[in-house]
This record gives C-alpha cells, sequence and structure tokens, in this order.
C-alpha cells in the first residue's frame, strides 16, 4: 500500500478528496502545513490523519525550514509526497532526502505557471486551460533564492483541460479548476504511482506511464484508451428533455465524419426543432437502416423497431414496414437509406410521423413532406460508412463506454443444429432478422418473413414473454401479414425450451439465435419436435439502452 506525506497551506482540498478517494488504495501517513490554524488541520484529523505543524519562523532559512520539516516528518513512513497548496519553494534539501514530490499547478504547463494562473488564463484571453501534475524540482540556486523561471517546470505527468467561458471570473474559474480538473488529475496521479505505473527519468526530464495507454485483453480487441477527452460544442437548446422539467442541449463534435442526426439539415424551414426524444430515437432509426444496402425503411417508436424491411424500392420497403404495426407507429421516426422519393413521402404522410431521416429528397418529396406542419425532414447528406468506434451512457459518478456494435452475420455463419436445414428463403430472413435485432432493446425477439419484420417483442424482462408479445404484435397490430411460417430471431440464447414452445403456437418454422445456453440441447430437441430449423450464430445481441 502508497504512504503519502501531504503538505498543504491552507485548506488542503486536493489532499482530502485523495484522502476520500484512495486512489490505488493510497492512504494518508501524516499531513503537514506550515500554518497552525489551517483549516487541513482539522478536517485531517476528522479523517484520522495524523497532522504536524511546522510554522516558518522568524529569521529561519529555507534549508533550515526544510530540514525542520524532514524532522517532522521522521517517525512517518511514506512512499510518496504531494503537495496543495504549500506555498513554500521546496529545494534539494528537501527533495533529495524524500520520496517522489508531486505538486498539482492550477494551468496547462508550461502556460501560465506562477501564483496567478486563473487571471493569466482570464488577462490572455484563452477559450481552454486546465491543471498540471507535476514532479517537483528544485527551483533554487546555491544561496537558496528562487529561481522564477524553473518553478513548477519539472516532468508532467498529468494534464486535464478545462474550458474557459465567457463570463467566468478568477472565483468561477477557480472552481471549475478545482474540482473539474485537480480532482480527477491528481488522485489520477496517485493512483498511477500506487500501481507502480510510473517511471521518471529526471536527467531527461520526463515521465512514462504504463497504465496510460489502451488496454486490451486479447488480439480480438483494440483495447479501449486509460482516459476519455470529450470536447463537444452546444449546437442547440432543446425546449426540455425526455419530460417537461427536465432541461436539455444537444452537443455536437464536428470530428464526426459519419452521417448523423446531430450533424443533420432540417429542410422544412419554421418547422419546430427536435426535443430531446426525437434526437434519440431518430439516432437509433438512423442507425438500424445503416445495416442494409437494399433500400430499407423503418419506423421507430421509443428507440425501438415498430417496423423494418427492405426491398426493391423505397417505398414497397417503407410500406412492409408500416404494416408490422401501423398503431405503434403513429407519431414515430421514419428513417430511410435511400433518397425518399414521392411515392414513399406520400405513404409517410398519411398517418401522423413526428421525423423523416433521410440521405435526400426528390423536390416532389419534399414539397410533399413539408405539407405536414409538424414533420420534421432531415438530410442526414451520403450515409457513407460507419465511422464512429465507441458508444457511451453517462452513469451518476461515470460513464459506460463500449465499442459500438458492429457484427454483421452472413448465411455462412450460422450453425444450424436441428435436423431440418433451413430453406434458402428462410436463412435469407435469419440475416434480415439478425441485422434487425440488434437495434431491439434486450429481451428483444423479432420475427420476419422474407426481409420485413411481422412482429417485434422488445424489452421485456423474459425471453419468452418477448415471444408472446412478438406473437401478439404479429397477431393484431400487423395488417396484411401474420407469424405463420416466419423466422423467430432471439437477441440472447434460450434458457428454456418454453420459448420455443411459444415460438410454436404462433406458427414459427425457423429460428436463429446465439446459442451456449446450457439447456441448448432441450431447446434444439425441442425445435426437432416442432419441425423447426434452427440455427446458431455463436454470438449475442444485447442492447440494453
Amino acid at each position: 500500500m502508497t504512504r503519502i506525506a501531504g503538505m498543504a497551506g491552507n485548506r488542503g482540498r486536493n489532499l482530502l478528496n485523495i484522502a476520500d478517494r484512495k486512489p490505488g488504495g493510497a492512504e494518508f501517513a501524516v499531513i503537514l502545513t506550515n500554518t497552525e490554524d489551517a483549516p487541513v488541520l482539522e478536517a485531517a484529523a476528522e479523517r484520522g490523519i495524523p497532522t504536524e505543524v511546522v510554522p516558518l519562523e522568524d529569521g529561519m532559512s529555507r534549508r533550515e525550514h526544510e530540514e525542520a520539516v524532514l524532522e517532522a516528518l521522521e517517525d512517518y513512513e511514506f512512499d510518496l509526497v504531494c503537495l496543495d497548496g504549500y506555498m513554500r519553494i521546496l529545494s534539494d534539501t528537501f527533495l533529495s532526502e524524500a520520496p517522489t514530490t508531486l505538486n498539482v499547478h492550477p494551468a496547462l504547463l508550461p502556460s501560465f505557471p506562477g501564483m496567478d494562473a486563473w487571471g493569466d488564463a482570464l488577462e490572455a484571453g484563452v477559450s481552454v486551460t486546465g491543471c498540471t501534475v507535476h514532479v517537483v524540482t528544485d527551483a533554487t540556486d546555491e544561496d537558496g533564492e528562487v529561481l522564477e523561471d524553473e518553478v513548477d517546470m519539472g516532468p508532467i505527468v498529468t494534464q486535464e483541460p478545462i474550458p474557459v467561458y465567457e463570463g467566468d471570473d478568477e472565483d468561477t474559474l477557480k472552481e471549475r479548476v478545482l474540482y473539474e480538473g485537480e480532482f480527477r488529475a491528481y488522485p489520477r496521479a496517485v493512483k498511477w504511482v500506487a500501481e507502480d505505473a510510473l517511471e521518471i527519468d529526471l536527467e531527461a526530464g520526463e515521465v512514462t506511464v504504463d497504465a496510460d495507454v489502451a488496454s486490451t485483453d486479447s488480439e480480438d480487441h483494440d483495447g479501449l484508451p486509460a482516459r476519455r477527452l470529450v470536447s463537444d460544442d452546444r449546437a442547440d437548446t432543446l425546449r426540455y428533455g425526455e419530460n417537461p422539467h427536465q432541461d436539455a442541449a444537444v452537443y455536437a463534435d464536428y470530428t464526426c465524419d459519419e452521417a448523423s442526426v446531430v450533424h443533420a439539415d432540417q429542410l422544412n424551414e419554421g418547422a419546430k426543432g427536435l426535443s430531446y426524444n426525437n434526437y434519440n430515437d431518430a439516432d437509433g432509426a438512423l442507425n438500424l437502416i445503416k445495416e442494409f444496402d437494399e433500400p430499407a425503411a423503418a419506423v421507430i417508436k421509443h428507440t425501438n423497431p415498430a417496423g423494418c424491411a427492405t426491398a426493391d424500392s423505397l417505398a414497397e420497403a417503407y410500406e412492409k414496414a408500416l404494416s408490422t404495426d401501423p398503431m405503434s407507429a403513429f407519431g414515430g421516426i421514419v428513417a430511410l437509406n435511400r433518397e425518399c422519393d414521392a411515392e414513399t413521402a406520400e405513404q409517410i404522410i398519411d398517418s401522423f410521423k413526428e421525423v423523416v431521416v433521410a440521405p435526400g429528397y426528390t423536390d416532389d418529396a419534399l414539397e410533399t413532406l413539408c405539407e405536414k406542419d409538424n414533420l420534421r425532414v432531415l438530410d442526414v447528406g451520403e450515409l457513407g460508412e460507419q465511422t464512429e468506434r465507441f458508444t457511451e451512457k453517462d452513469l451518476v459518478g461515470g460513464r459506460l463506454v463500449q465499442e459500438r456494435d458492429l457484427q454483421s452475420i452472413s448465411v455462412d455463419d450460422l450453425e444450424v443444429v436441428t435436423e431440418r436445414e433451413p430453406t434458402e428463403a428462410e436463412l435469407e430472413s435469419m440475416v434480415f432478422a439478425w441485422q434487425t435485432l440488434k437495434h431491439v432493446k434486450s429481451n428483444g425477439i423479432l420475427f420476419a418473413d422474407g426481409t420485413e419484420t411481422v412482429g417485434v417483442g422488445m424489452g421485456q424482462v423474459s425471453r419468452v414473454d418477448a415471444v408472446r408479445l412478438a406473437a401478439m404484435k404479429a397477431d393484431e397490430h400487423a395488417e396484411g401479414k401474420d407469424a405463420e411460417g416466419a423466422v423467430m430471431a432471439s437477441d440472447a440464447f434460450f434458457p428454456f425450451p418454453d420459448g420455443i414452445e411459444e415460438a410454436a403456437k404462433a406458427g414459427i418454422e425457423a429460428v436463429v439465435q446465439p446459442g451456449g445456453s446450457v439447456n441448448d440441447e432441450d431447446v434444439i430437441e425441442a425445435a426437432d419436435e416442432h419441425d423447426m430449423a434452427m440455427a446458431f450464430t455463436g454470438q449475442r445481441s444485447f442492447k440494453h439502452d
């Protein structure tokens, strides 16, 4: 366990933050100050941390004071020294006897060293400042006099950028740098020390951090970076969030090259802007139709597909997608992967839709769609390739980051496990159903006939209930089609045969699923009993949010 000697001149908020978080399991052996009434003393005592006071007495030289500090620390075992507002420049008298000593400076060194980093940043008019954790090196001459050009010039361990906003003053900027910058960067540096991830070469003035690289567990993955630095610009303030009592805004990443609803042009001027939910649903719809090379259409409601289809023409694909669940499609989002033509536009305006997303519109189609006052028409431009690597979800106190689910399958990837082989048509449906199911909330079940959906069971806590929901949707909501003879796709394995039994009642004749359950043999046996064909993909397709 790494033991820390902390040295603060006043409140020591960085030291207390480290004490509370214990990064890498590090703990404080002692906190020392040169001010008898420093607030950090009481705060440290409340945490059970021993404290020492070494006041700077009249006539005491720098060397003498540092020797007194070393003497006060003699009875404590520590592996690291952390400074926090310790208003004394340290020389080799201390540094040569102590372990590695770190300090945090409220600017992105080498910019704005010195005592008024916040004021200097504001005066310079920079849009970004931040903080720097660095190794403390001697900045004095032989007589103990401070060499200003060498203060805060030790090797940099880590930095954290912080934006400077219009209207900031020193107080607001100081607080943001502390809480959003220093409170992140300093514990990170301590954690690296505790994990023995730092290599410091004082002669070369370099710090190497083993932990600050992308990690990978196998050759099949590229790994995730140790840190995520995200800088987005607010593109618009929204009317409200998911609900009227929640404030919301949309932020744009202007480095994104992929077709995106954030960067789409809204073509019907004068119509109201997109809401928080509109953005979320439109993004889900656009991601779904990017799966297909053939003309494809999807109708999304609350980020779930109400229907999806591919066909020889866009209008036919939309008709098939809509007919899966026209009731749920009311107030939904339409996404198309081809330029919207007049025939497709005429179908879209037959019922209430919130948003249409497409890579362009003919003049006639645009004129038709703009007849609807409340229909937002988005042109995302050429779809191109999917370039964004990660997806993120904010949590209270953090963020989940994962590689985007860009998996796709072909007929050759399917492992047939039943006595009956799937027909060529069933194999085609399996591939279509699997690519569509990736965009259905888990637990997800999807029924497909050819390359169109006939029933979707989404977001159930029981997989067998998801099958029942998909069957109900096919029987009660679909127009001109049903589940009889359809293919069923499941985003994870069936833990029991009951899901297969429910599918058989609905008329399902083929199943595609990941496989991998301890009860796979029982599930396969149930499929054989109903003369179903079943294929395993060998990969799961959960989508939980």
